[in-house]
């Protein structure tokens, strides 16, 4: 995966009808091949003019993008962050789920919340709380205790101390084709297509960056 300008897009890790029946495959057309593509467009026409930009991978565009000027860090911000999110979002779905949590995740999910049932219910409450377009998120702190917040358009994690480990898009994109207005039924349905281990890695690289 190419990790600086100009972006291009990659491939699905499935095929695009592979999660269905929980997303539809008209929706993954469009949610990877015109929205995400409409973000990587946008940030290499906000970086042709920036060369000293050009050679930041995306989490270092997010981090940078707030010292830059409003003119240059805002399109950056918003598209980096628009990039970097549906690709963290596509990337943690998986066809083939078990539907659970493993290894060292599942233990400190059920150390956290008591249970994988109550930690669903408080993700899917932090997902539907979103006012509008946004993302819920499963982080991890700086001492790698987890936590469920939400950011705000194409925000994301990455200008906090938080390392995230899931998030889930609830952009009307994201569900409307089959859902309709009925974001709570995505959601109950996203639980299924969670790839555990591949999110178990990512707490793992995350709690090795806690600090002491």
């Amino acid at each position: 995966m190419k990790e600086h300008y100009p972006f291009a897009n990659t491939s699905l890790p499935y095929a695009y009808d592979a999660l269905e029946p929980y997303i539809d495959t008209l929706t993954m057309h469009l949610h990877h091949d015109r929205h995400l593509q409409g973000y990587i467009n946008n940030l290499n026409v906000a970086l042709k003019d920036q060369p000293k930009l050009q050679q930041l991978t995306l989490e270092q565009l997010m981090q940078t993008a707030g010292k830059l000027p409003d003119s240059v860090g805002i399109p950056i911000a918003r598209n980096a962050g628009g990039v970097y999110n549906h690709r963290f979002y596509f990337n943690e779905m998986t066809p083939i789920a078990n539907g659970r949590p493993t290894g060292a995740l599942a233990e400190a999910i059920i150390g956290a919340y008591g249970s994988y049932d109550a930690f669903m219910k408080e993700f899917k409450a932090a997902a539907m709380s979103v006012f509008g377009s946004g993302y819920a998120w499963l982080v991890a702190d700086q001492r790698g205790k987890l936590r469920i917040i939400t950011t705000a358009n194409q925000d994301t994690p990455l200008t906090s101390p938080h390392c995230p480990i899931l998030n889930i898009d609830v952009w009307e994109h994201s569900y409307y084709l089959l859902h309709y207005n009925k974001r709570d039924d995505y959601i109950r349905n996203w639980f299924n297509i969670i790839d555990w281990p591949g999110a178990n890695d990512r707490y793992l690289a995350c709690r090795s960056r806690k600090n002491p």
